[in-house]
């Protein structure tokens, strides 16, 4: 089968190096993941951990950009969008050092044997509000079902003692969620504030904590330009994944 007949029939997203079939996924491909798979701190990472991996996206970019000894796991609660995440991961050039566990993240860790050099997360960040189309809908967007205490904590227990806890987040919510961090022994070590475009304040900002202090590097980006062209740091950052970039 074609790559253009899997787009048509899958209804996903087909990036450079792989597909990403979405349509049984309550959250689908988007800008916040892309983004953050490509921003991710990547040197040096032996084991890489997706927290709430959906389809599969940040994973599958995270494969693309380490080597072959590099394992990637991502860990989805909601059945079908695990199963479709597998089935991304499956149809990929990396299945062999990819692999999707159904399962509620307290409990991954719970049991989890590994310690990871890289986590990342496109976390529910909306406090449970108005309904949602949705019960999986509701899952992804809302904290109710992971908050972000219950996130860190995760995290803390998963993480290596020099990895990075990477996630994305409105601006917002993402300097409360630094505060929160800190308070419990984390380190922010990179931040990058993201606007839509030069006339508007930042809108959302990835993060990279550790448990580890260290040099901090702050910087931020436009999505756009004036010309309402994508900004050169953001074709740059993301070259290597969205077609005709």
């Amino acid at each position: 089968m074609s790559q253009q007949k899997a787009t048509l029939r899958a209804n996903g997203f087909t990036f450079k190096q792989f597909f990403v079939a979405h349509d049984r996924c309550a959250m689908k491909v988007g800008t916040d993941g892309v983004l953050l798979g490509a921003w991710a701190p990547v040197a040096g990472v032996k084991r890489v951990l997706d927290i709430g991996c959906g389809s599969g996206l940040i994973a599958l970019m995270l494969a693309q950009r380490t080597g072959q000894s590099v394992k990637v796991d991502g860990v989805e609660l909601d059945a079908e969008a695990a199963s479709q995440a597998q089935e991304n991961c499956a149809a990929s050039p990396w299945a062999a050092r990819l692999s999707i566990y159904q399962q509620d993240i307290s409990q991954w860790a719970s049991q989890c044997q590994w310690r990871y050099s890289l986590i990342v997360s496109n976390p529910p960040y909306f406090a449970a509000g108005s309904a949602c189309a949705s019960p999986e809908r509701a899952a992804a967007r809302y904290t109710d079902t992971l908050d972000h205490p219950t996130l860190l904590s995760c995290a803390e227990s998963l993480i290596d003692e020099d990895g990075f806890f990477c996630v994305v987040l409105p601006a917002d919510v993402g300097n409360r969620f630094v505060e929160m961090a800190c308070e419990r022994g984390w380190f922010l070590r990179y931040r990058t504030d993201i606007a839509d475009n030069e006339t508007r304040p930042p809108n959302r900002v990835m993060l990279a904590l550790s448990p580890k202090s260290g040099e901090q590097f702050y910087d931020s980006m436009v999505i756009r330009g004036p010309d309402q062209l994508y900004s050169e740091a953001h074709c740059s950052l993301t070259r290597d994944f969205y077609l005709f970039r």
